[in-house]
């Protein structure tokens, strides 16, 4: 049994497994990373050494990552380009040193690894920094050797993570790619002063809505997982940065659960994939929105509108929703609602009840949710 870090004003809690404690230990993660590169509620320019020596003015950057740290560089690519204006490819670090030396020219290179260690997101560091271009590291380990090659190291502040599957280590990453956009949307006026400290005090009080959040998101997803961990397949559904999320749950469900799940761009679904769906395979739909973000009310129209079919075509659908939306609640089967935030901040929530949907998903399964088999927490070898 592993016994929970907990403050002396809260009730002490011993959690079963690993992953479900850090899955409760994500507030204070957050929390953690926020303040590092924001104390007092302003950026730090002494948190992001070199950044603006390296990236200031650059239009184009690659993300080299692999697995639950692909993903958070997926979501990061939608920030980054919408807030930062910079072109971004998401590479597969195991791609990356195959990859044409012309796909962007002289652009940054972004990687995102858990270790700092993984041999693939090592190899792809390296070869940027062989062809001469500027690099950043996004690592848990500020000591790691990704942290110490890369140009600028912008470590997590996760702690230590035991359990292979991500949890609290993917969020943070999530943050930092936030933070960063933040940064060098200022540094290159896209944003005002004004608007970076907005957006930074949305950020900040995420972390006490996640905590206030938590225990009744156990209870629903305990029911839930109950109904579906038997099911013959799932498909996660997500527009815009949520299909980056979308693609995390699935990872989350195959590696903890070992149950097949794939997730898709929203839109995509009746472009094949539709064949597969059945009472027995059902749908796993981000369904959240940001009521100021017209972009955000359109994407989810949309996926409302999906929902509608699938509805009238017998599909099961699962949905995770903005609190308050009964008509997205009223075509699922079942839905658990996070907190009405901003839309780039909507990943930090909407993953954690897909984290614990894994997790009792898991232990229904009799699986070792914290060590799965052929796993390990860092791929060191190719």
């Amino acid at each position: 049994m592993i016994k929970a870090a907990m403050s002396p004003t809260k009730h002490e809690r011993v959690f079963p497994h690993a992953m479900l404690q850090e899955i409760y230990e994500q507030p204070e993660a957050l929390s953690a990373t926020i303040e590092r590169y924001a104390p007092g509620g302003s950026l730090s320019a002494d948190a992001f050494p070199n950044i603006a020596e390296i990236l200031r003015g650059r239009q184009r950057l690659v993300i080299a990552a692999s697995g639950s740290s692909r993903h958070a560089g997926l979501a990061g690519e939608i920030m980054l380009e919408d807030y930062a204006g910079m072109a971004v490819d998401v590479e597969y670090a195991s791609e990356y040193c195959y990859r044409s030396t012309h796909t962007l020219h002289d652009p940054g290179v972004l990687v995102i690894s858990q270790s700092g260690e993984t041999a693939d997101t090592l190899a792809a560091l390296r070869e940027a920094r062989a062809r001469g271009l500027a690099t950043v590291a996004i690592t848990n380990n500020s000591a790691s050797t990704m942290a110490r090659e890369a140009d600028s190291s912008l470590p997590t502040i996760a702690g230590k993570e035991k359990a292979i599957p991500a949890t609290k280590s993917f969020t943070t990453q999530l943050t930092v790619l936030y933070l960063l956009t933040l940064y060098l949307a200022r540094l290159g006026g896209r944003m005002t002063a004004q608007t970076v400290s907005a957006h930074l005090e949305h950020l900040k009080v995420l972390p006490q809505q996640l905590e206030a959040s938590l225990a009744a998101w156990e209870e629903q997803i305990s029911g839930i997982a109950k109904h579906l961990h038997k099911a013959k397949g799932f498909l996660y559904l997500g527009r815009a940065i949520h299909y980056a999320i979308a693609r995390e749950g699935a990872l989350k469900l195959k590696e903890s659960a070992y149950m097949q799940a794939e997730g898709y761009p929203a839109g995509e679904l009746k472009h094949g994939p539709n064949a597969l769906v059945s009472a027995d395979t059902p749908l796993v739909v981000l369904a959240t929105f940001d009521n100021e973000d017209p972009d955000s009310i359109l994407r989810y129209q949309k996926t409302l509108q999906l929902m509608r079919d699938m509805h009238a075509q017998g599909a099961t659908i699962f949905s995770v929703i903005t609190a308050g939306d009964e008509e997205a609640a009223s075509l699922s089967k079942y839905s658990v609602a996070v907190p009405a935030v901003n839309e780039f901040l909507l990943p930090l929530l909407e993953v954690v009840p897909l984290q614990l949907f894994a997790y009792f998903a898991a232990i229904l399964n009799s699986v070792n949710v914290d060590a799965p088999r052929n796993l390990v927490k860092a791929v060191v070898t190719e």
